[in-house]
Order: structure tokens, then C-alpha cells, then sequence
């Protein structure tokens, strides 16, 4: 089960984000940047950002963490598919919309178990028992 902050500037489809997944997660809901950085903390897994919102937008939110403890797995969603203008933005994936609950679930089912498989010092340890080849 992991923590997710659902972030979207409509209400609508951030509840509709918290529908789909509180089943099998811990849901949170913020319907601006400013509320997703006052709800963000250590404790979020999973941080599922609206791209365009107004006043500040998912890449703001994204920029303002590089300067916080807090790091989330972070999926940014976008009514229009990406150009070059994302490179520079720390996220894990994106989904385009319109979306569906299986696509919500899958991207946050995906990265949570992958997060499981990642070692905090960033290296992997498979196959168990034998060392990275340099």
C-alpha cells in the first residue's frame, strides 16, 4: 500500500483519481500546486501532478521539490503529449489525458513495485550475492 497525493486543479477528476486507487492506497487530494506542497512530506510514495493548473503549474510543484526532502515517485499527467520542454523535470513518467482508472492504477501499481526493488543508495543488488561488473 502506498501513500499517494492525487494533484489536480479539478476537483472532479482528482476525486475521480481518488476513487480508482483508494482500494488498494492511502489517498490524498490537493486541487492546487500551493495545497500539494503544504500536503507533501516524507511520508508520500506517490505523487500523481496535473501539469496545467493555474498560478502554479505541475512544473513549478516539481521544481519547488528539488529543494525539499520530500521524494516522491512522481507521475505527471498532461492534456497534451510532451515535447522537449519536459527533460529538465524531475518525474518518473507521464500519462496523457483523458485517462482511465486502469491507467491510473497500472502507472501507480507499476512505480510502487518497482520502488520496492530500488536501494536507497541507488545501486541494485541482483542478481543476489554476486557483485556489479565494472
Amino acid at each position: 500500500m502506498a501513500d499517494v497525493l492525487v494533484v489536480d486543479d479539478e476537483p472532479d477528476i482528482a476525486e475521480s483519481y481518488e476513487m480508482w486507487l483508494q482500494e488498494d492506497h492511502d489517498v490524498e487530494v490537493a486541487t492546487s500546486g500551493e495545497a500539494a506542497l503544504e500536503a507533501l512530506d516524507e511520508s508520500v510514495d506517490v505523487l500523481l501532478l496535473d501539469r496545467r493548473m493555474p498560478e502554479m503549474s505541475g512544473d513549478e510543484v516539481l521544481r519547488a521539490l528539488a529543494d525539499r526532502p520530500a521524494d516522491p515517485t512522481a507521475v505527471l499527467v498532461t492534456a497534451v503529449d510532451p515535447g522537449f520542454d519536459i527533460v529538465d523535470l524531475e518525474f518518473d513518467t507521464y500519462l496523457t489525458k483523458p485517462v482511465t482508472g486502469s491507467d491510473v492504477v497500472e502507472v501507480v501499481e507499476g512505480l510502487t513495485d518497482r520502488a520496492e526493488y530500488r536501494e536507497p543508495s541507488g545501486e541494485s543488488s541482483w542478481p543476489p550475492g554476486t557483485e556489479r561488473p565494472n
